[in-house]
C-alpha cells in the first residue's frame, strides 16, 4: 500500500494527481469484480473513484469532528461482524445499468464481494446495512385489541412487538443513469448539481471519468415483515409501503396529516399479509416536507392557517408553490430502484393513494394488483382539508388499477401521501 500523503499536503479538491489511476466503475456489470467497488473515502485520496462521499447528509458532522480533533482523518472501520443478517440478491435488476441508478446494489455486501481490494489496502466501506429488530407502536396495540391484528408468537407477539428486518441505504447515485431518467443530458444534470449546490462539488464540471456521484443526502429505511425470501416470488402475496418522511406527524403525532395513520396502517397491513404466508416491505424515505424540507412546510402551515377565510382545499398546494415556487420535489422517478433492488416485479398490495408513487412504479415495469386507501376512520379532523385538497385534484381514483401501457405522463401532477 503506497505511503499516505501529510495531512497538510492534501489539496482541498477530491482530484488526485495527474498520473493516478482511478479504479473504473462499470455500472450495471453483473459481475462484481468486473463492475469494480465504490472508493468514497478519505484515508487515501488517490484511490477515490467517485464524486462525494459516504454517510450522505452526516457527512458534515464527519468533517466537523476531523476538524475539531475528535476523529482522525485515516480513521479505517473495524467491519469485523457487521456483515448483513440477512441476504439479498443479487438479483436481475442489479445487471441493469438503467433499472437502479440511485443506490449501490451491492452496498450491502461490498467488503464481501470486493475483498480482493480490502485486501490490498483500500478502504472499501458498505453504503447499505442489513440487521434484524423488533418494533412496537401503540397503534399496533391497538389493532390487536380491536381484532383487526392477531398474535401469532412468531411475527407478531401479544403485547405488541413485531420482528423485523430492516435495512439503511445511502444514496449512491450513476449520474449518465440519473440524467436519462429525468431526461436531460449528463452535462445538464452536472451542471444544475454544481451551480445550484453553490459549486460544492467542483469535479461534477470538471471530472467526466468520475461517473459516480455520493449526494449529502438522506437516505432511506427498509423495514421487512414475514419470510425475505418470498419478497421476490411474484406469486407469493406482497404488500408495500412507499413512505415519505413527516417528522412532526411520523414522530410526534401531529394530526394537520395523514402521515403517521397511513403509516401505522401500512405496516398493519404488511403483517397481515406476512401473517398470511406473504411479506410485507416498508420503505421510509427521508423527504420531509415533500423534500421541500421543514422549515418550508411550517412556513406553509402559516400561510394557509392565516390567510383570509382560512385553511381550504382550494388553496391547500396554491400556498406551497407561493412559499417553494413548486408544490413537490421528491421525484418519485428515482423511488422504485429500491424495490429492483428487492427483485420486485409485483406487489399484490400497494398502501398509498398516490397516484405519483404508484405510477412511477409501473412505469419501472412492476405490476401492481390492488391500492389501498388509508381507512376514513383513520383521518384526523385537521387532516381532512388535506384530504379533500388531493381528492378534488384527482389524487385518488378507486377502480381498476392501470397498467404500464395506459399509464400517460401528466405534466404538473405533484400530489403524495
Amino acid at each position: 500500500m503506497p505511503d499516505k500523503k501529510p495531512v497538510n499536503h492534501i489539496r482541498l479538491t477530491s482530484h488526485p494527481d495527474s498520473d493516478s489511476q482511478v479504479t473504473p466503475i462499470r455500472w450495471g456489470d453483473p459481475e462484481p469484480m468486473r463492475r469494480g467497488p465504490v472508493i468514497a473515502t478519505l484515508t487515501d485520496p488517490s484511490q477515490r473513484n467517485v464524486i462525494g462521499t459516504h454517510s450522505g447528509s452526516y457527512a458534515i458532522y464527519r468533517a466537523v469532528a476531523v476538524a475539531a480533533g475528535q476523529l482522525t482523518q485515516d480513521h479505517r472501520a473495524d467491519l469485523t461482524n457487521t456483515a448483513p443478517a440477512v441476504q439479498i440478491g443479487p438479483h436481475k435488476a442489479w445487471a441493469d445499468p438503467e433499472r437502479i441508478v440511485s443506490m449501490d446494489p451491492w452496498g450491502a455486501v461490498a467488503p464481501q464481494a470486493f475483498r480482493s481490494w480490502l485486501d490490498q489496502g483500500v478502504d472499501l466501506r458498505p453504503s447499505i446495512a442489513i440487521t434484524r429488530a423488533h418494533i412496537n407502536m401503540p397503534e399496533l396495540r391497538d389493532a390487536i385489541t380491536a381484532g383487526r391484528l392477531k398474535p401469532d408468537g412468531n411475527i407478531l407477539c401479544a403485547n405488541g412487538d413485531v420482528s423485523v428486518v430492516k435495512a439503511a441505504v445511502e444514496p449512491v447515485w450513476y449520474l449518465p443513469g440519473i440524467a436519462k431518467r429525468f431526461g436531460l443530458t449528463e452535462a445538464q444534470l452536472r451542471r444544475g448539481l454544481f451551480e445550484q449546490t453553490g459549486g460544492m462539488f467542483p469535479e461534477l464540471i470538471t471530472r467526466s471519468d468520475l461517473e459516480v456521484f455520493l449526494p449529502p443526502i438522506g437516505g432511506l429505511t427498509l423495514y421487512f415483515f414475514g419470510d425475505m425470501d418470498t419478497i421476490s416470488n411474484p406469486d407469493i402475496p406482497l404488500a408495500v409501503r412507499v413512505h415519505d418522511e413527516c417528522n412532526g406527524s411520523d414522530v410526534f403525532g401531529s394530526d394537520i396529516c395523514t402521515c403517521r395513520p397511513y403509516l401505522t396502517h401500512g405496516i398493519e397491513v404488511c403483517i397481515q399479509t406476512a401473517q398470511q404466508g406473504g411479506a410485507g416491505v416498508i420503505a421510509y424515505s427521508r423527504k420531509e416536507g415533500r423534500a421541500l424540507g421543514e422549515v418550508t412546510k411550517f412556513l406553509v402551515y402559516n400561510a394557509r392557517k392565516r390567510q383570509e377565510g382560512g385553511d381550504s382545499a382550494a388553496t391547500y398546494f396554491h400556498r406551497t408553490e407561493c412559499v417553494a415556487g413548486v408544490q413537490d420535489m421528491r421525484f418519485q422517478e428515482l423511488m422504485p430502484d429500491v424495490l429492483h433492488w428487492l427483485g420486485i416485479t409485483r406487489i399484490h398490495r400497494f398502501v398509498s393513494m398516490s397516484d405519483m408513487k404508484h405510477d412511477a412504479i409501473v412505469r419501472s415495469g412492476i405490476e401492481i394488483l390492488e391500492r389501498v386507501p388509508i381507512p376514513e376512520e383513520l383521518i384526523p379532523a385537521d387532516a381532512k382539508v388535506e384530504m379533500e385538497a388531493k381528492k378534488a385534484a384527482g389524487y385518488f381514483t378507486t377502480g381498476k388499477v392501470a397498467t404500464k401501457e395506459e399509464l400517460v405522463e401528466v405534466k404538473g401532477r405533484s400530489l403524495d401521501a
